[in-house]
Order: C-alpha cells, then sequence, then structure tokens
C-alpha cells in the first residue's frame, strides 16, 4: 500500500511585516513549493488538504507561471541556519558546539543573516572575508577561515535539500592564507612563577563575587597538566584523586585525549587547596564552577584568568624592569610549556605523548628537541617548580 503524500505549511515573513504562506510537499519526483501569498492560516491548512488529495490521486500538476510571476520567498541564512543547528547542534561535543556558536553568533550572522540562502555568492564570501580582514581587531587568518568553512557545511546541506543550486563557501579560492602560527610557550621556571604570582595576587584582590574564580589554580592546572581550556572547563571533582596522585580527563577531541595525568607536587598543592573550598561535596562537580555551580565559559577564562593574569604578570615585571612575558600567551602555550616541562625534568617521551594525548612522535620530538636545549641550572629549577618549590625571581 503506498505511503499516504504529506506536506507542511511554510510561513515567512516579509519586509512590509505580512506573513506570507506556501506549501511543501513531495510530487512529480522531487520536492515541490507552491507560493500561496499572505493567505491566512485557515486558506493554507485547506489548500494544503486539497493539493495533498490531488498528490495521492496522481492528478496534481505544477502551478503555471503567471503573466507577471513574483519572485519565490527564499529562506534567509539567519533561518536556515537556525533549522540547520537544531539538527546538528545534538552530534556535536560540549566544546564543539561552544566553538560552532562562537563562529555563528559573532561572526557569520552578523553579515549573512538577511541574505537570502540563493543571494549568497562567492562575491558574497569574499566580501565577507575582506570585512573580517579590515576589523580593528581582525581574527587570525586561520580563525577566518575557520568560520568560512563552518559556512560550507552549513550551506552544503541546503545544497542537498536543493534550496540552492551550488556552495559558495567550498574550495579553496575561499580561504585567506595563512601563515605558520608562532609557538609560544613559557620558556623559564622565573616566567612561570611570575605568572602563578600574578594569578595569586588576582585571586587575592578579587571582589567577593569573583572570588570563586581560583585563578592561580586554574593556572596551575593548565601549566602543570596541559589540559586544553575546554578539558579545564570540563573537569569534575570525580576525575581528581589527589589520595593516588591521578588526573582523568575524560571529555577530549580525541579518543588519545582521553588519558591519565599525574598530579605532580605543585599541582597538587594547588588542587588540594581549592578541594578544601568546596562548598558541595558532590563528585559530579565542577573543578572550576561558576558561583552558581555550572560549567566555566571558555570566554571567560580566556579573558577573566589567562589574559588577565599575563597582563598583571607583566605590569609586575615592568615594575622591576625586567622584560615581559612572551608575547600571545594562549591556553595552548600554557599547554606546551606542560610538554615542554615534561621534557625537560626528564620524563619518558612516552609518558609524555600519554599524558598530552598526542599521537604523532614528529610533534613530540620537536618539544622535545626544544626542551633539551636548556642548561643544567634551568632544568633543576624546573624541576624544583613542579615538586612544588617557588623559582627564584
Amino acid at each position: 500500500m503506498p505511503r499516504p503524500a504529506t506536506g507542511q505549511i511554510v510561513e515567512r515573513k516579509g519586509k512590509d511585516g505580512q506573513v506570507y504562506r506556501g506549501l511543501r510537499f513531495t510530487a512529480a519526483g522531487g520536492r515541490q513549493y507552491v507560493s500561496l501569498g499572505p493567505v491566512t492560516l485557515a486558506e493554507a491548512e485547506r489548500e494544503l488538504r486539497h493539493v495533498l488529495a490531488d498528490v495521492e490521486r496522481g492528478i496534481w500538476q505544477p502551478p503555471r507561471p503567471s503573466k507577471s510571476p513574483q519572485r519565490m520567498e527564499v529562506l534567509t541564512f539567519h533561518e536556515y541556519a537556525e533549522d540547520w543547528w537544531l539538527r546538528h547542534a545534538g552530534h556535536f561535543r560540549t566544546t564543539t558546539q561552544s566553538d560552532y556558536r562562537w563562529r555563528l553568533e559573532k561572526h557569520l550572522l552578523p553579515f549573512f543573516k538577511d541574505y537570502p540562502l540563493d543571494a549568497i555568492t562567492f562575491d558574497a564570501v569574499e566580501r565577507y572575508i575582506a570585512a573580517k580582514l579590515a576589523e580593528d581587531n581582525p581574527l587570525s587568518a586561520r580563525s577566518i577561515n575557520m568560520t568560512v568553512i563552518l559556512l560550507g557545511a552549513i550551506l552544503e546541506g541546503a545544497v542537498e535539500r536543493e534550496l540552492i543550486a551550488r556552495n559558495p563557501a567550498r574550495g579553496r579560492g575561499r580561504r585567506v592564507r595563512e601563515r605558520a602560527p608562532r609557538r609560544t610557550y613559557l620558556d623559564t621556571a622565573v616566567q612561570i612563577q611570575v605568572l602563578l604570582d600574578a594569578a595569586a595576587e588576582l585571586d587575592r584582590n578579587a571582589h567577593r563575587d569573583r572570588r570563586h574564580i581560583g585563578r592561580k589554580a586554574m593556572i596551575a592546572t593548565l601549566v602543570f597538566a596541559g589540559l586544553r581550556i575546554g578539558e579545564l572547563c570540563a573537569l569534575r571533582w570525580r576525575d581528581v584523586d589527589l589520595e593516588a596522585g591521578w588526573l582523568l580527563v575524560g571529555e577530549a577531541k580525541t579518543d588519545a585525549g582521553t588519558r591519565r595525568i599525574k598530579i605532580r607536587g605543585a599541582l597538587n598543592a594547588e588542587l588540594t587547596r581549592a578541594n578544601a573550598l568546596r562548598t558541595t561535596a558532590d563528585a559530579n562537580s565542577f573543578v572550576f564552577a561558576t558561583s552558581t555551580g555550572k560549567r566555566q565559559s571558555t570566554d571567560n577564562l580566556r579573558s577573566r584568568v589567562i589574559a588577565a593574569s599575563v597582563d598583571r604578570a607583566n605590569k609586575n615585571l615592568q615594575a622591576r624592569d625586567l622584560p615581559p612575558l612572551p608575547e600571545g600567551i594562549t591556553p595552548h602555550s600554557l599547554r606546551r610549556t606542560f610538554a615542554s616541562i615534561l621534557y625537560t625534568i626528564g620524563e619518558d617521551p612516552g609518558v609524555v605523548m600519554d599524558e598530552m594525548g598526542h599521537t604523532d612522535p614528529a610533534l613530540a620530538l620537536r618539544v622535545y628537541r626544544q626542551s633539551m636545549r636548556r642548561g643544567e641550572d634551568e632544568k633543576a629549577a624546573l624541576r624544583r617548580l613542579v615538586d612544588g618549590h617557588e623559582a627564584t625571581q
């Protein structure tokens, strides 16, 4: 027995404020759309019943174009992106959702939201890229390209649904030329100590409603455990075994990223202090929660913890006529610092790769070669720092 014909009413608000309705259904071997114009919902429902009845009887024919055809209403990028998000977001990891939402809400939607899908052309994509490069504080080439990649993924679905004929965001010509990124990290025990001290100073001077953030403990966890920023935000107390001395990373980008990390002296001391300040004994609570117990956002962690601590550290160094920390310190800079520390204190390369969640020996070798250039005094200073002894400044 053949399946009954099905369809739906599509509603769009025109620029004149009027609600326009149409019908979407399958007939004549493909997806069909019939514009009804500014009719009432009851009228649209009645017309849908008539159309589906004609489809089932096999007598439905596409409407003939009028002498003065009107342009069919087309979904805007905002409308389609919202539908795309509802259909796909649940398949992404929490960290991926956060990243995609940032690309959409902060960059793609402000530019493309009012574009009809069929008006997003190669030229429009080029104008978007030019606009991003011309901003006062432009994104890196890599970040701009990642927004274009997401645009291409969204529009690919529109192509598959035959809403547009081709994807204007696909292809190498839709990319900004990227330079090899400058790999920053903290090179000395003194630099690490200065950053930890700055974070502790911010903790002491924080307003009452900001004392829950625990900047020094967060910096210590990034430097002495090598967590990615999303992993730090997702870390729960059930993943921290202070007695056995292990930290479990369960939410990671790859299978290799799910790993155990040894809690060494300095990190053990900071996490023990953080544990003593907990307001709940729930093992599922976040280690670095918000004041309401929710997960910290990566944006807050970047700005209120890392950037703020680096800024304070540089001011302290300037007051002592000392050079500032390396430029461009990011969460990943502190992750590279962790790998460098482990190699410097003599950990086996296999252990370092396991604790970092790395699978590429070439990457491990590059970090190892940089670490081995340090002198014996610096190696000894880093060992003392990892064990929980302050570096001499």
